[in-house]
């Protein structure tokens, strides 16, 4: 019987999406609920599972091609077995041949060696670093040094000879965006163009936290299944200082401001299509354990591609960390329609004044890009000051403080 495989019903945002990869091809056999294909949206990739046990009889669409919701993408034939691959056939026995009268064999002519790999071990040090400097594949050179093979100095002939690829040669590629990559572009200069965007700094000490995370992350672990990180504390006190701060938790709709009564934060998550914010909601009910689950949750998701639509929409919020890949300080950008975004930066050990004395402390400088059409600079300031207070004090932050 033939089933037919169709399009996922996409949302009303998503208009159609593109085929990535598919992962059979026709003829294959198939198992229910095996990934045939990755549809990729605007927003995430999504998996297109076999309905049935089978065999992939056809496919209507190629990689590339653009499909909408429901339609008709493959035919599975259920129940049916793939060919088992063509057996070759033995080669037929010849009937004997008189014997020639014997000659005398000819001298065989003296077979040059194959000349050496590049990236074998066969090329001495010297030729492989001009190997390596000039940009050839010694297999194409012939060699004559011992045993046909390839010296420095054939290597530096053929360079000579124009057969090297020249070492200021400046090759391109061009490659079209994905479809992910494309709407972030959108997103970004809409972004740009379409808010009064400005960025505040501060920088918090982080000794607390950290002391905080050492004295009790292993019974933590222990009761909650999951690790003490650092994004739990920037998210708690993100929601904490939204409900005080209601400016930076609003988001403009026209001529309107909205006021959110909740926070639903927005994660950065990058993974190797680009950077996707799944959001946490009601972040202000969540206690640090469900913070830790919903975030580990979402990173496995972005990585194996299983995010859903669902997870990326909404958000009144975002928090995003590049101290996760050593930046010191940057001026993140506004995902609308959200009003603010908060970057966390690297941890480093910087010295201070304490009490009138220089100590090192582990400081970390946060930065508040936001909306200037509807948050004030003083807003924005004591935002980041609400934060940093939270954080030099983790204690009462956990008392809602």
């Amino acid at each position: 019987m033939a089933i037919e495989v169709k399009v996922p019903v996409l949302p009303e945002s998503v208009s159609d999406a593109t085929i990535a990869s598919w992962h059979k091809k026709a003829g294959d056999a198939v198992k229910r609920d095996e990934n045939l294909l990755d549809l990729e949206t605007d927003k995430v990739v999504l998996e297109v599972p076999s309905p049935v046990d089978g065999v992939l009889k056809e496919i209507k669409f190629e990689e590339g091609a653009t499909v909408t919701s429901q339609q008709v993408i493959a035919v599975i034939e259920e129940g049916a077995v793939a060919a088992a691959p063509a057996k070759a056939e033995a080669p037929k026995a010849e009937a004997p041949k008189a014997e020639a009268p014997k000659a005398a064999a000819p001298t065989a002519a003296p077979s040059k060696a194959a000349p050496a790999s590049a990236s074998g071990g066969e090329l001495p040090p010297g030729a492989r670093f001009t190997a390596a400097s000039e940009g050839i594949d010694a297999s194409q050179v012939a060699g004559t040094g011992r045993r046909g093979a390839v010296t420095k100095e054939d290597l530096v002939n053929y360079a000579k000879a124009g057969g090297a690829v020249a070492a200021s040669a400046r090759p391109e590629q061009r490659v079209p965006m994905t479809r992910m990559r494309a709407r972030i572009a959108e997103r970004l200069m809409q972004s740009k163009n379409s808010i009064a965007m400005l960025t505040s700094f501060n920088e918090v000490n982080l000794a607390k936290v950290m002391q905080m995370r050492k004295d009790l992350g292993e019974s933590f672990e222990k009761a909650n299944g999951i690790k003490l990180g650092f994004m739990s504390f920037f998210a708690k006190a993100a929601a904490n200082a939204l409900a005080r701060h209601p400016a930076v938790n609003a988001s403009v709709d026209g001529n309107d401001v909205i006021y959110h009564g909740y926070a639903d934060i927005s994660i950065a998550v990058s993974t190797d299509k680009g950077l996707v914010t799944p959001v946490l909601r009601n972040v202000e009910r969540m206690g640090f354990a469900e913070i830790e689950a919903g975030i580990a949750a979402y990173a496995k998701a972005a990585r194996e591609g299983g995010l859903k639509l669902e997870d990326l929409q909404g958000g009144t919020f975002t928090i995003t960390n590049g101290g996760t890949f050593g930046s010191l300080m940057s001026t993140p950008i506004v995902n609308p329609p959200q009003s603010a975004i908060l970057g966390m930066h690297a941890i480093k050990e910087r010295a201070i004044v304490e009490n009138g004395v220089v100590v090192a402390a582990p400081m970390m400088y946060i930065a508040l890009s936001y909306d200037h059409r509807i948050i004030d600079g003083k807003d924005a300031v004591l935002f980041l000051v609400d934060i940093k207070n939270q954080l030099e004090n983790p204690h009462r932050m956990l008392l809602g403080m």
